[in-house]
Parts: structure tokens; C-alpha cells; sequence
């Protein structure tokens, strides 16, 4: 199940960012899996880069894996957590790539490192990148 919260007065195409949730779970064979996403602004993102990255600045998305943690309510286990600072992702918008195909993009990415993937080094980065240009033109059509 994937849950969305938008804690910001942006109007977000919070159906977009569920469908890309559970296309995602499904195509990485983690269906019986929670995620929760939520959107914040520039002071909230800020807050939380700053106490869990010792980052003391504005970044577009957090991604918190959920270690063993079992929803007992619901039967599943919690992937994690993705925060993302709306008002960022637009700031960074590209001129080749829409608000909708960053938004996309970045969301992508978060759903990666809760699977595990890491981009501290360049290498590792580059294959993140490869792998969610992948995953988003597999899904193209739903979305």
C-alpha cells in the first residue's frame, strides 16, 4: 500500500505519485510492502536533512528505509519513508524535463534507495539514474 500526504498548499497529483508507488512495489516484487510519501516544504525538509544527514540545508527528497518494522494492522511490512520538498523539485526543474517528469524522476529515485541503492559515488549514481530512466519508461503508458 502506498500512502500519500501533502502537508503543502501545492496542488500535486497525488494519484500520479500513488500509481507510481504501486507500479513500482510490483514491477520490484515488493507488493506486500507500506511506503509513505510525503510532501513538505523548504523549513520541514530543511529540519530533517539537517538532524538525520547533519545537512544543514534544503534538499528535494529523503528517503528513510524501514528496518524490520511490521504493520501488524495491516499485515505488511513497511518499505520506508519518502519526503520530498515540492516547491525544490520545481526550483531544480530542469529546461529539458517537465515539473511532472522531475517530479516522476525524483520520486523514482527515493523508491530506489529503499530498495537499497546507494549513489555516493559517481558509479553508483550513474546506475541509479540508468535504472529509474528504466523503470519510468517501463511504466510510461500508466501514467
Amino acid at each position: 500500500m502506498v500512502e500519500v500526504n501533502n502537508t503543502t498548499k501545492s496542488k500535486i497529483n497525488l494519484k500520479l505519485i500513488k500509481t507510481i508507488g504501486e507500479e513500482f512495489l510490483n514491477y520490484y516484487k515488493k507488493k506486500d510492502f507500506d511506503v509513505s510519501i510525503a510532501f513538505v516544504g523548504d523549513k520541514k525538509i530543511r529540519e530533517l536533512n539537517n538532524k538525520y544527514r547533519k545537512k544543514d540545508k534544503v534538499t528535494d527528497i529523503l528517503s528513510f528505509e524501514g528496518k524490520d518494522f511490521f504493520d501488524y494492522k495491516l499485515k505488511n511490512k513497511f518499505l520506508g519513508e519518502i519526503i520530498i520538498d515540492y516547491v525544490q523539485v520545481k526550483r531544480q526543474k530542469k529546461k529539458s524535463k517537465s515539473l511532472k517528469e522531475e517530479l516522476v524522476f525524483i520520486l523514482v529515485h527515493g523508491f530506489l534507495h529503499l530498495i537499497g541503492y546507494k549513489d555516493d559515488t559517481e558509479k553508483e549514481a550513474e546506475e541509479m539514474e540508468k535504472m529509474g530512466i528504466k523503470f519510468i519508461k517501463k511504466i510510461s503508458n500508466k501514467i
